[in-house]
């Protein structure tokens, strides 16, 4: 399952991936909190929606990315 830069708003179309909670091989749980996201009006954090194992992580702390963007990888 990919995790996927959430839309926070209605006029944010970007977000800075902020922190990883997770990394590579961890076994994930449903509700898991995976990774931090800001953008220029919130923080938010990103829970897994699944179980599973955190297979690649796409986007590195401190990136940049538009909404929908892939994130990482739960297998």
């Amino acid at each position: 399952m990919d995790i996927i830069m959430p839309a926070i708003g209605e006029t944010v179309n970007e977000g800075k991936l902020a922190k990883w909670f997770k990394k590579e091989g961890d076994q994930i749980n449903e509700g898991d909190i995976l990774c931090e996201v800001e953008t220029d009006k919130t923080t938010m954090e990103i829970p897994s929606i699944t179980n599973g194992i955190l297979k690649k992580i796409i986007v590195q702390e401190s990136e940049t990315v538009e909404v929908g963007t892939k994130l990482g990888i739960v297998e």
